[in-house]
């Protein structure tokens, strides 16, 4: 790594399964358009991919239903990384799927999923998926759907399985069927107090919380949008960083179990998120932001 530069292995390191991960990720959602919706630059894309596992990245979440016209995450990742480095995890999900001009479609079935596994396999140009997150909308049961994924496991197409998008009791079905190894929800400095205790709850379980939209204040799905917290600004320019940086720390603080997977097109603000793994918070930052917490809906 470079003198001076900070690295992702700043905010220490947590193990999926068997994969030891920095705390300090990359969602390549953003890479396929810019925030008006028009095609990524895609040797700028590719940069900040490769940039990613200079600064120590060794967690990438994507998913083949991340695409835009002209630009797919999955083959912008292939492009970028492979052959990919030994102690690099790629987590993708399966679930919702979208028709090739970008409409939703509904939810997969169960039987449907080995098709999604397949085309992630397929676009990343791997043999097997490190970590496959079932992403749900509407069940009551995710029993089905993770037992088919872990069909999937045992016959290797996939190393490691999760669930998103859940609640809380999602986590005990998913868990008497198949081994899970992190639970993917939005979640953030106020946004979502009452899903502090699932966060306690994975903990204690040692299953990974990724929190997605983690820097997101009223944006949510667009990004660091939206009025700010003056308390939240204040704690930030106290120690002379943005409210995104702050964020990020705030979610690595939280609990040890939390993985933050920021996403970005722009190399300098990649840069900046992998430089808030090494920002250490108070107690009395951290009773501050508290207050603002559980304001949050």
């Amino acid at each position: 790594m470079e003198t001076g530069i900070i690295t992702a292995d700043a905010a220490g390191t947590w193990t999926l399964g068997d994969l030891t991960v920095n705390r300090i990720g990359f969602g390549a959602m953003r890479l396929t358009a810019t925030a008006d919706g028009r095609p990524s630059d895609r040797d700028r894309a590719i940069a900040v991919l490769r940039r990613a596992v200079e600064l120590g990245v060794n967690h990438i979440d994507t998913a083949a239903f991340y695409f835009s016209p002209l630009r797919s995450a999955n083959e912008l990742i292939n492009a970028a990384l492979a052959p990919y480095p030994d102690d690099l995890v790629i987590a993708t999900k399966v679930g919702p799927g979208k028709d090739p001009s970008g409409r939703w479609l509904p939810l997969a079935r169960p039987d449907e999923l080995r098709g999604q596994v397949e085309e992630n396999l397929r676009q990343l140009g791997r043999d097997h998926l490190d970590l496959v997150n079932l992403r749900q909308a509407g069940l009551e049961s995710v029993a089905e759907h993770v037992g088919a994924l872990a069909e999937l496991r045992d016959a290797g197409l996939i190393r490691h399985l999760g669930i998103s998008n859940v609640r809380p009791h999602h986590l005990p079905q998913a868990l008497a069927v198949a081994p899970v190894v992190c639970v993917q929800n939005a979640y953030g400095l106020g946004f979502r107090p009452r899903h502090d205790q699932f966060v306690r709850d994975c903990a204690a379980q040692d299953v990974a919380y990724v929190p997605f939209f983690s820097i997101a204040t009223t944006g949510r799905e667009a990004g660091a949008s939206g009025d700010e917290d003056p308390e939240v600004r204040a704690v930030a320019a106290a120690h002379g960083v943005s409210t995104a940086q702050l964020r990020i720390a705030w979610a690595l603080h939280r609990s040890p179990n939390m993985l933050a997977i920021p996403g970005t097109g722009n190399p300098e603000h990649l840069a900046a998120n992998v430089a808030a793994g090494a920002l250490r918070l108070t107690a009395d930052d951290l009773a501050r932001l508290e207050a603002v917490h559980q304001r949050g809906e």
